[in-house]
């Protein structure tokens, strides 16, 4: 099934013939090299390159294993370079290619050579990227699918009903093939312990894993709590009586950020206008996977729509922090008093800020009232909106926080440009 990813292929169009090695990063079997050898490879077909001029070497296929030689890959290249004009070189899964970065320096230093690479996150990770090509590489770091892309496979069904099996499932691709919720709950739960943890466990030597395992699941439990290794460590030594050190716990969480699995939002003074070092809060990439731990049993809904929320903002290109603002009252006896309140979501991208309050339901004026009064206390003058899951137009309100419902926003991935 043809699935159209448009902000990921546009990332991959807006990079074309920039001089640097495009590198595709993400979660394992998110859908890099179809990105890549399907959409991307249509673009090109579509405007006007000829198919000759796209040489693709796929590295895990083994008819592909004489290519893994750094000298069989250049001369392959070199042998299907027919003239002058641009040639567009596709590699999958590069870590297979002894002394990689000397090869793919190499071809870019040829002129008419436009340079992607996909890498498995199990020894090809964002920062070996950084280290490895020292500006000469260009990371795209792409996602499971948005509920757009989701929802674009079953034109027939209601959003509706597509939310409730996205916020269950999530988005890897191959569940789209696959029918009942017995075979999709069977398949990422193979995914994430048979792929992703061993992945982890071969990158970093793990050999007693069930200190990872039991922070994973306690990750998975608590998505929109603040969180700390300090705070982990407490967790451990009472609930499951374990002596792991806060080191420890931070090198875990790491593990998991590299792997893709998990991301860290930071806490964000909007008054002060700085980071705040700690307490974070980690979302899941995948909240399909992120369920498969829990055997799908912790679904609740005010917590999925928040990591939803993050993700979705996350594949727009937002950097996305969680705000914190100081506000100044008085008591009931008029004594000051200082409230510490929570913006769910700081979103950035470039010159553009907006401030989200993710909101499941609003049944009540004090509920609305509760959502708004974070809002309220910032005084600059971006958007801010209530993102809710109730069945409600969006709307402008008197004080002009919108209110925009949920299939709204996720539907439309324009949806903030207003």
């Amino acid at each position: 099934m043809n699935i159209n990813r448009p902000l990921l292929l546009q990332k991959i169009i807006n990079r074309k013939h920039n001089g640097m090695i495009k590198i595709i990063t993400g979660l394992r079997r998110s859908g890099k090299s179809y990105l890549l050898f399907n959409l991307y490879n249509e673009h090109l077909l579509n405007n006007g390159v000829p198919a000759s001029h796209i040489i693709k070497i796929d590295l895990e296929d083994f008819e592909s294993y004489p290519l893994r030689e750094p000298l069989n890959l250049l001369n392959f290249v070199k042998s299907n370079v027919t003239d002058d004009q641009w040639h567009y070189v596709f590699i999958d899964e590069v870590q297979h290619l002894d002394h990689f970065e000397d090869v793919l320096n190499t071809l870019l230093k040829k002129g008419h050579l436009d340079i992607y690479v996909t890498g498995s996150n199990a020894r090809f990770l964002s920062k070996d990227v950084v280290t490895t090509f020292r500006g000469r590489g260009d990371e795209i770091r792409i996602h499971p699918l948005s509920f757009a892309e989701y929802y674009s496979a079953f034109p027939d069904y209601s959003p509706e009903r597509l939310i409730s099996e996205y916020t269950t499932y999530g988005g890897m691709p191959q569940l789209i093939e696959l029918s009942t919720s017995e075979q999709k709950e069977e398949y990422l739960k193979s995914l994430f312990t048979e792929t992703y943890l061993t992945d982890i466990r071969e990158r970093y030597h793990i050999q007693d894993d069930g200190d990872l395992e039991e922070l994973i699941d306690l990750i998975a439990s608590s998505i929109g709590s603040l969180q700390n290794p300090l705070k982990l460590q407490n967790t451990f030594k009472s609930v499951k009586q374990s002596n792991i050190s806060q080191q420890t716990i931070k090198h875990y969480l790491d593990n998991l950020q590299d792997a893709f699995l998990i991301e860290k939002a930071v806490r964000y003074d909007i008054k002060g206008k700085k980071y705040i070092s700690t307490p974070h809060k980690y979302y899941f990439e995948d909240l399909g996977l992120r369920n498969s731990r829990l055997n799908f049993r912790q679904l609740e809904p005010t917590h999925l729509m928040e990591n939803m929320l993050y993700n979705e903002l996350r594949l727009r290109g937002f950097s996305v922090d969680v705000g914190q603002v100081i506000q100044n009252t008085k008591d009931s006896n008029g004594m000051s008093q200082r409230q510490q309140l929570e913006v769910d979501f700081v979103c950035n991208k470039g010159y553009k800020r907006y401030y989200i309050q993710s909101a499941y339901s609003m049944p009540s004026y004090d509920k609305v009232e509760q959502e708004l009064r974070s809002l309220k206390a910032i005084n600059d003058s971006f958007m801010k909106i209530i993102i809710t899951a109730d069945n409600t137009p969006t709307h402008q309100m008197d004080n002009g926080v919108l209110v925009m419902n949920r299939t709204d926003f996720l539907t439309n991935q324009d949806s903030l440009h207003l």
